[in-house]
């Protein structure tokens, strides 16, 4: 059993976004609802929020109590708060650090720009970490917390839970056969909507690219390891919708062009990643699909239509997928847990309650999860995404 810190406590984390539910398919949240089945399953110890606006505390219990309960009356939805309510404090997960007993894991679902900083501080506190993608934004920060996970000997983990779904871990499987890689491409949307709810760093901190992006940038490095290397990446972008929207220059929909090289063959490759923030309302909340072609076969997913359709007078009709997260009770309780975004939470739980057991190490995690240690491929493609976009141009990798 291990305590857990959340740094953050936004849609992901509560289902609430400026104090309001979200009107999507994580209305009751991500990681608290899943922490929660956790220690009624004696995985967790205790579980604090920690956010600088300790004024939302009181919307988030009240969201709890209320939407979580009335789906699963049994389930206890107590927190530990810092700050607390009414209060703002910037430094609020420093205090909830040094509450924290060494070997404890710290979870951080942050705005981009503050992931670095957060897990720095979280490993000198001598904490395992699970950090949201994009872990970091540049390949500095990337080694630096990379140092400081082998000197402290603590898990750095980044939160990629497609990692975790059974068809992508399939298509990688399957693609890692196919010979030399050829062509990817991905694309992945938000509704408008998501504007409104990521304004206070929308174009400021971050983009749609480290937001989205990631993802797919990351499947693609885990299927090639061994297979090919990035070598330089090239980015465009269109506007006009979320400069309306936020009032400020935002790019609307961002692609990166990556150049590949097989190790093998030295034969090029090519994969083209596109994230946008400007789809309309459809039957889902999120467009999510890939095709990739290797030398000796293809595979399409559509990762957002799983050939299973709801429709109700409430919310109309709907493409559902609860291979991400089953939110539907069954006899009144939770029954998610073998959904990939809960599993991705819980192999992290699971291994740093492991590791600071000392039941297995560092080395063997680096080979199974998707750790500081083998992630760094996926912070270079959207660091140089960012770069090129700014100076127009294609932005080596090794220059990195």
């Amino acid at each position: 059993m291990i305590d857990v810190l959340v740094v953050g406590t936004g849609e992901y984390v509560t289902g609430l976004a400026n104090e309001s539910v979200v009107a999507s398919d994580k209305s009751f949240g991500v990681v608290a609802l899943a922490l929660f089945d956790m220690r009624a399953r004696g995985l967790v110890g205790e579980i604090t929020l920690a956010g600088r606006n300790g004024r939302r505390f009181r919307a988030i219990r009240e969201h709890f109590d209320t939407s979580l309960r009335s789906a699963y009356p049994t389930l206890d939805v107590y927190f530990h708060a810092v700050p607390e309510d009414d209060t703002v404090d910037e430094n609020a997960y420093k205090k909830a650090l040094q509450k924290l007993k060494p070997g404890s894991a710290v979870m951080i679902f942050t705005p981009d720009d503050t992931h670095f900083t957060i897990a720095r501080d979280a490993l000198e506190a001598g904490m395992h970490v699970l950090v949201a993608k994009p872990l970091v934004k540049t390949v500095h920060e990337h080694e630096t917390l990379a140092q400081l996970s082998r000197e402290k000997n603590l898990l750095l983990m980044l939160e990629v839970h497609k990692r975790f779904d059974p068809i992508y871990a399939d298509a990688v499987d399957q693609i890692r056969t196919f010979g030399d890689f050829s062509y990817f491409n991905t694309y992945m949307s938000q509704p408008k909507s998501q504007l409104e709810t990521f304004r206070a760093w929308a174009g400021i901190s971050s983009d749609i690219s480290y937001y989205l992006n990631a993802h797919h940038i990351d499947l693609l490095c885990w299927a090639l390891e061994d297979i090919a290397e990035p070598v330089s990446v090239y980015a465009v972008a269109s506007s006009g919708v979320a400069d309306r929207v936020l009032q400020r220059e935002v790019e609307d929909t961002i692609t990166l062009t990556v150049q590949w090289q097989n190790l093998q063959s030295g034969n090029p490759g090519t994969s083209i990643h596109t994230a946008s923030w400007i789809a309309p309302p459809s039957d889902v909340h999120s467009q999510q699909r890939f095709f990739y072609m290797g030398h000796d076969g293809e595979i399409s997913v559509d990762q957002a239509h799983r050939g299973y359709t709801i429709a109700t007078d409430q919310n109309g009709f709907k493409s559902a997928n609860p291979l991400f997260m089953k939110y539907t009770p069954r006899n009144g309780k939770f029954a998610g847990q073998n959904g990939y975004g809960y599993k991705s939470l819980e192999h992290f739980v699971l291994n740093a309650t492991k590791l600071a057991k000392k039941e297995t190490n560092i080395h063997i995690l680096n080979k199974t999860l998707p750790t500081i240690a083998n992630t760094k491929s996926t912070t270079a493609i959207l660091e140089a995404g960012y770069r090129s976009l700014r100076q127009n141009c294609a932005i080596p990798l090794k220059k990195l």
